[in-house]
């Protein structure tokens, strides 16, 4: 495969090929954690470091795991930083850890985790595969704080845990429900299909 620079990778898998808004991938998190931007940023951070590091290590190992066995290989190697992951948080964040509950956990089962080492690192080098990795979870991070600016600011009133809205505000409550978070995504995701169609019928009339 011909060589991708980390710019070309960026603009691919932050914008381009964005895994949540692109191939709906990671939803399940997107709509349970982002009520406050704390926990997004931090589901993010923990979600990006398993998938660059994942890929990475899986990139490294590829020629030497044998092809049906890989995706236990995946899950194994996944899991360990998934745990490290979990146990940074209990001692650093705790008050965080307990709000995200189950869901640090379940980034063993993200898709985007196992998509990026199934469809990138399992045929890339090292290098490209954890840059590949790292900007597919900064892509998931900036979708979750996208959401959860929005749901915090009008759900509560407050970024970051700092009230900015005046005590007249009145709070959407629908906001703090995981609802809302659906329709938000489902919203960025009609924008960014609109976006790539246009883009298309761009090239398309330009071929013409």
């Amino acid at each position: 495969m011909a060589k991708e620079s980390v710019k070309s990778i960026f603009k691919r898998m932050v914008f381009e090929d964005n895994q949540v808004l692109r191939s709906i991938l990671g939803i399940c998190s997107a709509l349970a954690v982002t009520s406050v931007m704390s926990n997004s940023i931090v589901m993010g951070v923990g979600l990006t470091f398993t998938t660059a590091l994942s890929s990475l290590t899986l990139s490294a190992m590829r020629n030497y795991i044998p092809h049906r066995i890989r995706m236990i290989v995946q899950v194994l190697v996944i899991a360990a930083y998934v745990i490290l992951v979990d146990i940074s948080l209990k001692a650093l964040l705790p008050d965080i850890s307990r709000q995200l509950g189950p869901y640090v956990g379940l980034i063993i089962t993200n898709c985007i985790i196992m998509g990026r080492a199934e469809a990138y690192a399992q045929k890339n080098p090292p290098v490209a595969s954890f840059f590949d990795g790292l900007f597919a979870g900064l892509g998931y991070t900036f979708v979750l704080m996208a959401i959860s600016v929005i749901r915090e600011l009008l759900g509560f009133g407050t970024f970051f845990g700092m009230t900015v809205m005046p005590e007249s505000f009145v709070r959407w409550t629908i906001m703090v429900m995981p609802p809302a978070a659906f329709f938000l995504i489902g919203t960025f995701i009609w924008i960014m299909q609109a976006r790539i169609i246009k883009k298309a019928a761009k090239a398309e009339g330009g071929k013409k």
